[in-house]
């Protein structure tokens, strides 16, 4: 995957009305009407949105006669997934030393300043 794949794909789910599309493609295959329904907005604006995620390859669309359904299209978001877990796997080596280092300053210290007489 390219730089520019990735920030294609980020774009893409910036706007929460693509994110909203896209979660409803993961339940099966919708025509461009069945996923305007749940906005208050023109068909044309919901079409402009599918064509940002089809040219980040988030969704393909196909025709079988009159019918134009949409489909979710999750290499991009596995490659996402990819990226992100990198970080992932860096924040949790962060918290595990972080967890260490207060284990060690809530550890008695055992030395003889800290006995009592």
């Amino acid at each position: 995957m390219t730089d520019d794949q990735l920030s294609a794909t980020f774009a893409s789910l910036a706007d929460p009305t693509r994110r909203a599309i896209l979660a409803r493609l993961a339940l099966g295959e919708a025509t461009v009407n069945e996923l305007a329904e749940p906005f208050a907005m023109s068909l044309p604006a919901i079409s402009r949105h599918l064509k940002v995620l089809e040219g980040a390859g988030l969704i393909s669309r196909s025709r079988a006669a009159q019918w134009r359904p949409c489909r979710l299209e999750a290499g991009p978001l596995r490659d996402v997934a990819n990226w992100v877990e990198h970080y992932r796997r860096f924040w949790d080596a962060s918290f595990d030393r972080m967890a260490d280092y207060l284990k060690e300053l809530q550890a008695p210290k055992g030395g003889p300043d800290d006995r009592k007489n």
